[in-house]
């Protein structure tokens, strides 16, 4: 494996970097206050072109591959993590299943202008009562003649109070649990399709997050997406590339914690000194680089190995946790490091605390992740 980044992927990290300092950073404590979807923010980077990062030139995207995102994740949530939820679920699970499913009509109408940021597209897998446990989703859709009924409810889906599409999982039959799930596409306006109520955060605030209604909701045939009871086979083959993309987003945000302990710790005087001399601190600051590195090795190992066509839902699930953990942990320390100024307001590394939470759970928690990986080493 080679550990360099390649000349384009090093231009493309200034590139996005130079554009989110200067568009996104100064309103990053407005959108965090405000818990407000930034819409003239999200149109902005879309004419940037960055929502097309993963699909072909010929539709309007890069067509760049997976250490590429990751890099794009990375330094969005270096950033502002509330900014990449948004960014990267319209990058990524919110319009996938439309660039490989959708009939020309749904990729002309929705997923070109999606990658332009003209709209919004996101996804349902959770309920209120099924989170990690996709076979026990409730949701159903039923046939009849050219249509699909759907009835049923989700929970804590980004963007749902904004978005003008969704690409909506649901059984076919109950009975068959993994075996019968399909996903299906919904567009804002169709009778039935209903947003509930929102769900206040005390992470990525701006980003938001709610319910979905379905009652009685009809779709034509056509917007069944892919086969049915294939669903969690299609979801299996991209959830490698949504943990890689969230341990770039820990990542991101572990970096810019560590970098604002390192600052402030230079700078605070306690004794006579700056606090960056106590041996404890140092303790401290040791254990963050090594944690830091390692998630950079991990992450991007695996992006590496999928862009080789190489299996890697162990390495993925490896990465997602021990990255997410990691920003938890470094925030943490970090805020010990400011020690009162941790908590407050005036100084960033309060939010960055309340971000990091907010990345351990999507994509599979860390219980979970730990029975994959296991599961996959007994493999072997």
């Amino acid at each position: 494996m080679d550990f360099n980044f390649t000349q384009e992927q090093i231009f493309f990290r200034e590139q996005v970097a130079k554009a989110l300092k200067g568009l996104v950073e100064p309103q990053v404590s407005t959108i965090d206050k405000e818990d407000r979807f930034p819409h003239e923010l999200f149109e902005k980077l879309g004419n940037l072109g960055y929502y097309g990062v993963r699909y072909p030139q010929e539709i309007g995207g890069m067509g760049a591959d997976c250490t590429t995102f990751t890099i794009l994740a990375e330094e969005l949530a270096r950033v502002s993590v509330a900014f990449s939820a948004i960014v990267t679920m319209q990058c990524l699970m919110g319009t996938d299943f439309i660039h490989r499913f959708g009939t020309k009509d749904h990729i002309e109408r929705l997923l070109v202008p999606a990658i332009k940021g003209e709209k919004i597209g996101t996804i349902a897998f959770t309920e209120p009562d099924c989170g990690s446990d996709l076979g026990a989703i409730k949701t159903k859709a039923v046939k009849e003649r050219d249509e699909y009924v759907i009835r049923g409810r989700k929970m804590w889906i980004t963007s749902a109070e904004v978005a003008d599409f969704v690409t909506v999982v649901a059984t076919v039959d109950p009975s068959k649990r993994l075996k019968g799930l399909a996903f299906f596409l919904v567009e804002k306006g169709t009778p039935g399709f209903l947003v509930g109520q929102r769900i206040n955060k005390m992470s990525a605030r701006g980003s938001v997050t709610g319910e979905l209604i379905f009652d009685e909701c009809r779709i034509p045939e056509t917007n069944l997406l892919g086969e049915e009871g294939k669903g969690a086979q299609y979801l299996e083959g991209l959830l490698s590339e949504i943990r890689i993309m969230i341990a770039g987003l820990g990542l991101g945000l572990a970096r810019s914690a560590y970098a604002a302990g390192l600052k402030y710790a230079q700078e605070r005087e306690a004794f006579g000194k700056p606090v960056s001399e106590f041996q404890l601190i140092q303790e401290k600051i040791a254990e963050m680089e090594m944690r830091i590195k390692s998630t950079w090795l991990l992450t991007y190992h695996a992006a590496w190995l999928k862009d080789h066509g190489i299996p890697a839902k162990k390495e993925a699930a490896m990465a997602k946790l021990y990255s997410t953990e990691t920003a938890t942990y470094v925030v943490d320390q970090v805020t010990r490091i400011h020690g009162a100024y941790g908590i407050a307001e005036e100084y960033h590394v309060e939010r960055l605390y309340r971000d990091a939470r907010f990345l351990l759970y999507g994509g599979g928690t860390s219980e979970i992740l730990k029975t994959i990986i296991a599961k996959e080493c007994l493999k072997a």
